[in-house]
């Protein structure tokens, strides 16, 4: 793949003053038309070979456009933090919004590549590592951010002399390390295990874009050229808000039986069992809760179920046997304006716990495959790959130790009416109960049906979806709780 960048490719400066004054101008014109249209982001990835120009180039596209608009992010070794989420943490958290640029100096590439040179890790970990990048980019790219990926190449002789030449001049010594030095070393080893990520990774949304690094003249039109040409396109492209899925969408069984319509929601608890099997679980959580092996782990427990199902009252059954230290609680509401400008995934990934602690969706991702699906805030087949996009979010989590645990609280229709009515009679409750609330009534078979497809895509065996009839308020928080503290100690390691 790099044949043609050893070639010692070349531009004069008469053509390169030339091309760089019309190119200046057009960036900027196309970045603001980017910005005025805000349909989408760019994410331009810079990698390649030490000293084949990735920093020159990140630097000269702050410079030759508005740098108010760019969002530029180098990526160090992990800090403690990151380290204690999984990988992709602290890259979502770097995503810019729709209608901004966004240039990652070194990013997911990085460290896969970098640890299989050096021989922290095999072959079959960089492989898992390369099909989490391509589900990575391909979620991106069906959200539709652009994503432009450069590679800048060296020969390993015209490495060693750029090495070298940084080197000797005092202005640019600080930026050859020892770490540079070593990967010269492992130039030949470092090629060969690059390209093969670059082969596997290159991709008809999100393909590589190798450049010689020799000419300073010539690799800075070639970027900036491609990356000019490439969002123009992008931009001419009408937005398909209506997308179908390229099969039929689910449908019902034949009997009509489901897995919600079939609960049993007369089990019932009596107050008095209710308080004896809550004080027990209470301390019970607790004690998981400091066990000292859940400091190198965390919890997450996902509330979702039909309105007025006792939510609230099961997290606060919850919150109560903890201390306030060691857990957050994420209400989601409809999404902010920031929100809606970044993939849905994305103000999830910003709530993800540290080691040793406690996070509580009330509503979660899973709104995508319901009240989007329901109310046709997506497209059908947007909602349709959220289930395999939302199955490896779950999956990083459980790979980086956290335990998730998911309730769906379900009552029937007519239990539902009786706590509406109460609520609006109840002063402090009113405000429970909204517009929206009733009109959802209207929809209860499709929100049912989503529900149903939900767990059945959804349910795994790391994150499985645990039904809770909850028309007796007493059973369902006890069964919550319970599941909770079977789940955190299985979990436990």
């Amino acid at each position: 793949m790099f044949e043609s960048a050893e070639l010692g490719h070349k531009l004069d400066k008469k053509t390169y003053a030339k091309e760089a004054a019309a190119l200046r101008a057009d960036l900027l014109d196309m970045q603001y038309d980017v910005k005025m249209a805000s349909r989408f982001s760019v994410v331009v990835l810079i990698n390649g070979v030490e000293g084949a120009g990735k920093g020159e180039t990140a630097n000269l596209l702050n410079a030759w456009m508005d740098p108010r608009h760019i969002e530029t992010h180098a990526f160090p070794a992990p800090s403690d933090e990151e380290l204690e989420r999984p990988p992709m943490w602290r890259f979502w958290r770097a995503m810019p919004p729709r209608g901004k640029i966004g240039i990652f100096v070194g990013n997911w590439y990085t460290d896969p590549i970098v640890a299989r040179v050096s021989g922290r890790i095999k072959n079959a970990a960089l492989t898992v590592a390369i099909d989490d990048i391509l589900r990575f980019e391909k979620m991106l790219t069906d959200e539709g951010v652009l994503v432009l990926k450069f590679w800048f190449h060296l020969s390993k002789k015209a490495q060693e002399k750029r090495l070298k030449s940084l080197e000797k001049d005092p202005k640019t010594r600080w930026r050859v390390t020892k770490r540079d030095w070593k990967l010269f070393e492992d130039y030949d080893h470092y090629v060969d295990v690059s390209e093969h990520v670059l082969r596997e990774t290159s991709t008809g949304a999100a393909p590589w874009t190798v450049v010689d690094g020799t000419d300073e003249n010539y690799r800075t039109i070639s970027v900036t050229r491609h990356l000019l040409d490439t969002v123009r396109a992008r931009l001419k492209q009408k937005e398909d808000k209506r997308k179908k899925a390229s099969i039929a969408p689910f449908e019902r069984s034949l009997d009509g039986r489901d897995l919600i319509n079939t609960l049993d929601l007369k089990q019932a608890l009596s107050k008095k069992k209710y308080e004896t099997e809550l004080e027990k679980l209470e301390a019970r959580l607790n004690l998981l809760a400091r066990d000292p092996r859940f400091k190198s782990q965390s919890l997450i427990a996902v509330f979702e179920g039909n309105d007025a199902a006792g939510k609230g009252g099961s997290i606060r059954r919850i919150t109560g046997s903890l201390d306030a230290r060691w857990y957050d609680i994420v209400p989601v509401a409809a999404p902010t304006e920031e929100e809606r400008a970044h993939t849905y995934l994305w103000r999830f990934w910003r709530n993800l716990p540290r080691h040793g602690r406690i996070n509580i969706f009330d509503r979660s991702w899973y709104g995508r495959v319901l009240v989007e699906r329901v109310e046709g805030f997506c497209s059908e087949a947007d909602w349709m790959r959220a289930y395999s996009e939302i199955n490896d979010f779950e999956n990083q989590l459980h790979r980086n130790g956290t335990i998730v645990v998911k309730f769906w609280l379900a009552i029937s229709a007519e239990e539902q009416l009786k706590r509406f009515k109460e609520r609006e009679k109840t002063r402090f409750k009113r405000f429970k109960i909204t517009p929206e609330d009733w009109r959802n009534r209207d929809k209860w078979d499709a929100y049912e049906m989503a529900v149903c497809d939900m767990v059945d895509r959804t349910s795994t065996e790391i994150a499985p979806w645990t039904l809770v009839e909850a028309n007796d308020k007493y059973f369902a928080r006890i069964k919550v709780m319970k599941t909770l503290c079977d789940r955190l100690e299985a979990g436990l390691k």
